[in-house]
């Protein structure tokens, strides 16, 4: 079952020993479409203070499922006292590959991206010197919230803008890019495969898709209408 990524905005975050926050963002990676970190508003209890949780720091099935879309708390598995002592984050930069490093050490967690950025984890005991990340080695990882609202550009002109993602949460992947067509494509929203995109331009604010406008007509079975 997919699910909309806005229906997790604004939820509370509790840890085993009690509340932490609320959800604010997720940071995705653009090249594999997995939801790899969710950031946390620690709100009064720390100043404002802004905390990265992965994935697996969740109870299995989380995010999957009605349960999980109604539930207005949901469960960290982490103390209040590791997520405070956890490394900050400065919302206003890209997470490099050299803070997920530090991340992941703090907490004695497996290092994705050595697996080649799948499910396959390498535990940090396995973790070599050669392994470690050089300049320039950064991840994809990219805000929802700043991707929400960039231009979405077909090969042959603009079609609308980003207004969400599907997820599903079983696996934290993005399913689906929901996309709210300009007036001159119908007005409606539509849903895009990830597949259909062949970059995102940061600079330019814009989802650049590998198709036609006219393909997109066709996989959404002719619903947006020809201008």
């Amino acid at each position: 079952m997919l699910q909309n990524i806005q229906q997790f905005y604004g939820k509370k975050l509790g840890a085993v020993d009690g509340h932490v926050g609320h959800v604010r963002d997720f940071y995705f990676d653009d090249q594999t479409w997995k939801i790899r970190y969710l950031v946390a508003d620690t709100g009064p209890w720390l100043a404002g203070r802004k905390v990265l949780l992965p994935s697996h720091a969740f109870a299995p099935h989380a995010f999957e499922g009605s349960e999980a879309a109604d539930n207005d708390l949901l469960h960290v598995n982490l103390t209040r006292n590791q997520i405070e002592k956890s490394p900050s984050i400065d919302m206003q930069m890209p997470i490099s590959r050299q803070y997920e490093e530090a991340y992941h050490r703090h907490f004695g967690w497996p290092f994705y991206w050595v697996a080649g950025g799948g499910d396959d984890y390498l535990s940090s005991e396995s973790f070599t010197q050669d392994m470690l990340p050089r300049p320039g080695d950064d991840p994809d990882l990219r805000s929802m919230q700043a991707v929400t609202g960039y231009a979405v550009k077909a090969a042959d002109g603009i079609i609308g803008s980003v207004n969400g993602f599907m997820i599903n949460g079983r696996d934290w992947t993005i399913r689906e890019l929901i996309v709210k067509a300009s007036r001159e494509f119908g007005g409606d929203e539509i849903f895009l495969l990830p597949e259909t995109v062949g970059r995102i331009g940061y600079e330019e604010a814009t989802v650049y898709l590998k198709v036609t406008q006219d393909a997109i007509r066709q996989m959404v079975g002719g619903k947006v209408a020809a201008t």
